[in-house]
């Protein structure tokens, strides 16, 4: 368990899910599956008071601290926790940007707010937020397209814990939760999808309308309200009543997903074959701007960061690893900047360590492709 104000020992790692590896992992950064569950018999978080919330929190603590959730699993109270460890752990999808506030429904922050949350490390697959929207928010994610090996995970978590804890359940409704989208299998199935091409073509709106008609969410990489800064996309299932486990998974795995990776594909294709120099220009300008720049803002870094893992996954660019590449988007933003250089700094200031950090991950390097066997 972690001591309140020491900072977690996990920010300098490379967390698993931007290994760069798995099904589709040229498109599919990360798979995601997440459980909403509630305890039987006490107020939902928004209803409840804060003794309630702080019994919750005791008694959801005690569970998955003993339940053998994974080899080590690391306990945080987050009300205890520093705001910009707080920040990372959101940063790096392990607890939602609300938790990390201490956001409550129609309530503004409350950064003492009862909550918590434990994830296991250092694989950090497994996190399970604590009075979020709901009692328990259970998650896996891994990388690539591995939506069946995350819900066999979370699956047996959360068979682990409800053998300690009584969930609120309905025989006819399933899983009560807090949003009623929610209510039934209480699963959200999502992934996390680059898809430069088709924003360069154009077709991502296309590909927008078509989530839409089959009652997908389309969003930006941390979910609701968020942008999709570095056309980085988060696909996910909108409701889970009417619909078992298994089909809702079956859909993602099988269909819609792979779908979506063929439409990216193609477009990669079409700009191979018809814009070779353009795309070939934009790719390695990026890389220029990166490899020189002195200074950096966090949308400039992702944008041209983007357009760099596209030359790198089309073999455009030949000296950089994939992993390289996804570790950047994730530690150019604003709490992992500050973490890594273990100090807290103004944006100006930010904006320098940023393209110091990008010019030392990236080395000099050659910038340069070999073209029509020259």
């Amino acid at each position: 368990m972690t001591e309140p104000g020491q900072p977690i020992k996990i920010f300098n790692a490379r967390t698993e899910w931007l290994r760069g590896e798995g099904l589709s992992c040229d498109v599919v950064l990360s798979s995601r599956v997440r459980l909403a569950r509630n305890l039987a018999g006490l107020p939902f978080v928004a209803q409840a008071t804060r003794t309630d919330r702080r019994h919750i929190l005791d008694l959801c603590r005690a569970r998955l601290v003993g339940a053998g959730l994974a080899k080590q699993l690391m306990w945080l109270n987050l009300h205890d926790a520093p705001p910009i460890d707080r920040a990372v752990l959101a940063e790096r999808h392990l607890i939602s940007k609300q938790l990390a506030r201490g956001v409550l429904p129609g309530r503004d922050a409350a950064p003492d707010e009862p909550r918590g949350v434990a994830i296991s490390i250092p694989d950090e697959r497994l996190s399970v937020m604590v009075n979020e929207e709901d009692h328990l928010r259970l998650q896996t994610i891994r990388t690539g397209l591995d939506l069946r090996g995350c819900f066999e995970q979370i699956d047996a978590a959360d068979d682990s814990i409800e053998a300690g804890l009584d969930y609120a359940f309905h025989p006819r409704f399933g899983y009560l939760t807090a949003c009623p989208t929610n209510v039934g299998t209480g699963a959200r199935f999502s992934v996390m999808l680059h898809l430069p091409a088709l924003r360069m073509t154009g077709e991502i709106d296309k590909v927008k309308n078509a989530a839409e008609d089959m009652s997908l969410a389309i969003r930006g990489s941390h979910g609701e309200g968020s942008q999709n800064t570095g056309d980085i996309f988060q696909i996910s299932n909108q409701t889970t009543l009417g619909k078992s486990e298994d089909v809702l998974l079956a859909e993602m795995q099988d269909e819609i997903v792979p779908r979506v990776v063929e439409y990216e594909r193609r477009a990669r294709t079409m700009l191979l074959e018809r814009r070779r120099t353009i795309l070939e220009d934009k790719i390695h300008r990026a890389l220029g701007v990166l490899r020189g720049a002195r200074l950096m803002t966090v949308d400039e870094a992702m944008t041209l960061l983007s357009q760099v893992r596209l030359g790198v996954v089309l073999g455009l660019i030949e000296d950089l690893p994939q992993q390289t590449v996804n570790h950047l988007l994730l530690i150019v933003q604003p709490a992992h900047l500050q973490r890594i250089a273990n100090k807290e700094m103004p944006q100006g200031a930010r904006r320098i360590a940023r393209a110091d950090l990008i010019r030392e991950r990236l080395g000099p390097g050659t910038n340069e492709t070999p073209r029509n066997g020259q």
